[in-house]
């Protein structure tokens, strides 16, 4: 069965307490539909706050949707919280039989690629440092080696590559493009108009939850800049 990811009329409200008075309804995204199919990579852009990160949430299951319907096909590994998975009173060696084995990949294939993802990230004198004294870059380089070695069908990137230097970006945007050539479907949510028009094939534009665009990347892009410059 081919990788598939399916969104129909799908809504997530949340309740909102005010410090006086009762609760208010917020409605983080609102009668949301779009597929992606195998081999496409989906830009996913909008100002804070548009509703990006709780679609990707909705993706990978985080949480459940007020309405409407989510199907979703093929092995997802999703990059939303860079601390997720991990535990920081032990090493990156550590971290990483555990954030690989919470993604679904056995032991055996853990070991087989520890140094393979020890190198892409980096972090070869301090893999057996608690991950506690890990900067921000550190933890974004170890969370997406393990994660794009643990084979996707469906990848969800949220702003991943804003963290680390260029070499480390253009390591990750290679990675990236390999993936695309296997048929890897990617939900790519980013504020670098550069990189969205570079790698994904359309792109969704949120606005207050809203789809105001789903499109090629030069027309969601060009309307993101006239939205941003209101």
């Amino acid at each position: 069965m081919d990788a598939n990811v399916f969104f129909k009329n799908v809504s997530k409200s949340y309740r909102v307490q005010k410090l006086l008075g009762p609760s208010k309804e917020f409605w983080a995204l609102k009668d949301i539909s779009f597929e992606a199919k195998q081999g496409e990579t989906l830009g996913i852009i909008g100002a804070n706050g548009a509703g990006k990160t709780t679609l990707l949430k909705l993706i990978a299951n985080v949480t459940e949707p007020t309405s409407g319907e989510i199907e979703v096909s093929g092995r997802m590994i999703p990059l939303i919280e860079l601390n997720a998975g991990f535990h920081s009173e032990l090493s990156g060696r550590e971290n990483i039989f555990l954030n690989a084995s919470i993604l679904g990949l056995p032991r055996r294939e853990i070991k087989q690629k520890l140094d393979t993802i020890i190198s892409f990230a980096g972090l070869e004198a301090f893999i057996d440092q608690p991950i506690k004294k890990y900067s921000s870059g550190m933890f974004a380089r170890l969370g997406f080696s393990v994660a794009v070695h643990c084979d996707p069908e469906v990848l969800l990137i949220d702003e991943v590559l804003a963290v680390g230097d260029s070499d480390y970006q253009k390591m990750c945007i290679g990675k990236i493009k390999e993936f695309q050539k296997k048929g890897t479907i990617i939900l790519f949510v980013s504020h670098s108009m550069q990189l969205v028009r570079e790698l994904c094939s359309r792109v969704i534009l949120l606005k207050k939850g809203e789809v105001a665009c789903l499109g090629s990347p030069e027309e969601a892009a060009s309307l993101y800049g006239s939205i941003s410059n209101r």
